[in-house]
This record gives structure tokens, C-alpha cells and sequence, in this order.
């Protein structure tokens, strides 16, 4: 019985190793160096165009004039076009027009217009009209009016409907639109709906972004090490998603020991203890945009799991197996939630409400909840050449918390895993 003077789990036997199939998803040209996308240009070039006619292939089918984007993420799918886009998450002071018969037009942040040149679809790029209160103050009415105004102008004139989807946008600034004599839709379902279908060029940049979060991973796990602290470990992989050309990470899920139970609590400066499990959560928007988002858990120390935790660990993979299994194009969510793996009883009160979820540029509809949560009525379609992400979570009272994810396209098969990071051997 092996047991670290500093920690409080007993540990079930005496192995201490190194999972040799982690290393190999480090960068073979050497740790100290990024990797680098061997993506050709013509596959982001040709998934540019097909993400852009995905949209205006909504708006068809939604009889639409216009779409009118704030939300970063929407820009980026629609165009390419990505700056300062946390920021702007929460300072809307970018935004994008899209006529159904016209042009698509970037409404950029005063003095970055340059960031948009050399993007295909972009046909026209003007001086955005910022009415939040952080730049307009006192403004903000006189500035939000003539907004709205150039808003019109540009769908009257270009002959549009009167119908625009919009997917972000203020109670005033919506008034001020229909005040014009517009109906809004919501432009957050178009959007969603157009991004929840991939296309091949697509699914190739977002193998990238997963390479490229399992080097983060493989370095995290070289060093969960007792005396390290959860935001060390945390920040390896931001250190390689941001040097191989990432974005950001979408939460702070990594947690050890004691403190994976509740799930949801954030990293922190807790030392890690051997034998403890370290649980985390990628949620990496990566290379290209796309996003990441698994979820591995290990002991710290590289040790054999104590029965408790391989106990909890069989079952988190026993649901992801057997719900990637049930898969299929064309099946419904109801139909999906009835063949889904059903959690012990005893663990349901420590689950996550997630079964399944969509995954693109980030986290996206659908999100199929577990079958304890799930509504009958909340209706979908699972189709091919949709990414769909299976969570697992398992804990009981007292215990640690498993966490397991992974990423997967809908073929006509059913689903094929686009991640391969190694799961634990218990």
C-alpha cells in the first residue's frame, strides 16, 4: 500500500508510470517548439465560402432580407473576420450585415479596419456605429438612431424585405429597428442551425484544433505532479493553444481531489496531492476558430488508481461508449434519450445534465440533456456531418468526480471519434 506522507488517499497498489501513448501527441519536433498546421490554404479557403453560403441558404429558406450579426463567434463563421472577440462578447462595438441579395458587409472597430483585408467574403467594410455606454456616454440615443438609420438604409436600399435576423442586440437598439418598420427574427437560431452542419474542409480544420489541444493535454499530464497547483497544470494548455495559434479557453474546469465534487468549481491555487485525480474540461476555441472540447481525468503522480476511483472511472467510460454506440443519422433526440445509457441511481445526484451537445466554433445547439432532465418535447433531428460532443460525469457522495468527453462527426455509420487521446487503463 503505497500512501504520500502529505496525502490523505490511500492508493491500491505500488505502480508508478507514465503513459507512454500520451507523449507521443507532444510535437515531435521537440516540447519547446509550437506545432504548425500543415492545413493547406485551399481547405480554409473553400470552408470560408461554404460557411458564408450556409447562411445566406437560411436566410432563403427563413424568407429573410438580412442578417445582422454582433456575436464574435457568428462573425467568425460568417466571415473569417476575428478581432479582439472576448472584448467584443461583452462591448459590442463590431458587427456584421449580411443582405440575402447584396452584399455582406463588416462593420469594424475604429482603426482595425486592416484586419479584414484579403477576407473573400467580405464585400464591402465600414466604420462601425458603437452606441454602448462605455464609448457613447450621454450619446447614446443621437448615436443608436443613426445606427439604426444606416441599418435601413443600406436593406431598402439594396431591395430586401423587411424581415432581419438578428442574433445579439439591446431592447432600444431592437426598437429602434422595427420603429423603421422591420420584423426581427431570431438570428441566433439561424445562425446555429446553418453552423450545426459541417462540411469536410471543415471537420479538417477542427482535427487541427483538436491536435493541437491534445499536445495541451499531453503536457498537462507530463506534469500532474504532487506540489503542483491546479492552475499550473491549467496552464499548459493555454500555452499551447496559444502558441500554435488558438484563441481562448471557454472555462476554468480543472479540479483535484476533494475538490472535483461538487463539478463546476474552477482551478485554483490547491496544491495537488499524489494520487488525487485531476478532472478537467477542455472547452479550447483553437487554430482556425474551431473548438475543442474534451475531457480527460488522471491521478496525480501517474499512479495506479484506488478501487473507488477506477469503480467511478468504469462507469463515466461505460457511458460514453455505449452512447456514441446508439448514435445514428436520422434518429431523434427523443429517440436517442430512450436508448441512452441509463446512470445509477446513486450517482444521479452529482450528473451532469448534459448528454450530448453540438460543438463547431464553440459549444452550439443541440444540447440533448441526460435522460433524468431531458423534455419529451424538445424536438431535433441528429444529422450526418453534425459534431457531436458525449459527456460523461460521474461521482457518489464523498467521492471524486470522473469527467469524460469526446468529439465526434456523424456519418452514415453512426459516430466516428475525432479525438483519440488515450483513456486511462483501470
Amino acid at each position: 500500500m503505497l500512501r504520500d506522507d502529505n496525502a490523505s488517499v490511500e492508493l491500491t497498489g505500488s505502480t508508478v508510470f507514465k503513459d507512454e501513448r500520451k507523449q507521443a501527441y507532444l510535437n515531435p519536433d521537440g516540447a519547446d517548439r509550437p506545432l504548425i498546421s500543415p492545413v493547406p490554404a485551399a481547405t480554409l479557403d473553400r470552408a470560408r465560402r461554404y460557411r458564408l453560403e450556409r447562411l445566406r441558404m437560411k436566410m432563403r429558406e427563413w424568407d429573410c432580407g438580412a442578417l445582422l450579426l454582433y456575436d464574435p463567434v457568428n462573425i467568425r463563421y460568417a466571415f473569417d473576420s476575428s478581432n479582439m472577440s472576448i472584448w467584443t462578447m461583452h462591448n459590442p462595438s463590431r458587427y456584421a450585415l449580411i443582405l440575402a441579395d447584396g452584399p455582406a458587409i463588416i462593420f469594424e472597430f475604429e482603426g482595425a479596419e486592416h484586419v479584414n483585408d484579403g477576407l473573400p467574403g467580405i464585400d464591402e467594410i465600414r466604420p462601425s456605429k458603437s452606441w454602448i455606454f462605455f464609448t457613447a456616454g450621454n450619446l447614446v440615443e443621437p448615436r443608436m438612431k443613426a445606427w439604426a438609420d444606416e441599418i435601413a438604409d443600406i436593406v431598402k436600399g439594396n431591395g430586401g424585405n423587411r424581415r432581419i435576423a438578428v442574433d445579439r442586440l439591446e431592447p432600444s437598439g431592437a426598437f429602434e429597428l422595427t420603429e423603421r418598420g422591420f420584423t426581427l427574427l431570431d438570428g441566433q437560431e439561424l445562425a446555429e442551425r446553418a453552423r450545426s452542419i459541417k462540411s469536410a474542409d471543415e471537420i479538417e480544420l477542427m482535427r487541427w484544433t483538436i491536435r493541437v489541444c491534445e499536445a495541451g493535454m499531453a503536457r498537462m499530464y507530463e506534469i500532474s505532479e504532487p506540489g503542483r497547483t491546479e492552475r499550473e497544470i491549467w496552464a499548459e494548455l493555454h500555452f499551447e493553444n496559444a502558441r500554435s495559434g488558438g484563441e481562448w479557453l471557454e472555462t476554468k474546469l480543472l479540479t483535484s481531489g476533494p475538490r472535483t465534487n461538487p463539478w463546476y468549481q474552477e482551478c485554483s491555487d490547491y496544491v495537488v496531492k499524489r494520487g488525487e485525480m485531476i478532472s478537467f474540461d477542455t472547452d479550447m476555441i483553437g487554430p482556425y476558430g474551431y473548438c475543442a472540447d474534451l475531457s480527460r481525468s488522471w491521478t496525480c503522480g501517474h499512479v495506479a488508481m484506488n478501487a473507488k476511483q477506477r469503480e467511478i472511472y468504469a462507469a463515466a467510460r461505460d457511458q460514453i461508449e455505449h452512447n456514441l454506440s446508439v448514435i445514428r443519422p436520422g434518429m431523434t433526440f427523443r429517440e436517442f434519450n430512450e436508448l441512452s445509457w441509463r446512470i445509477p441511481e446513486k450517482y444521479q445526484p452529482y450528473r451532469y445534465t448534459l448528454a450530448l451537445h453540438g460543438t463547431g466554433m464553440a459549444d452550439e445547439w443541440p444540447g440533448v440533456l441526460l435522460h433524468p432532465d431531458f423534455d419529451p418535447d424538445f424536438s431535433g433531428v441528429i444529422e450526418e456531418n453534425m459534431v457531436l460532443n458525449v459527456e460523461s460525469l460521474i461521482a457518489e457522495a464523498g467521492s471524486e468526480s470522473i469527467k469524460l468527453e469526446t468529439q465526434a462527426l456523424i456519418t452514415s455509420r453512426g459516430a466516428e471519434r475525432l479525438d483519440s487521446f488515450p483513456w486511462e487503463e483501470v
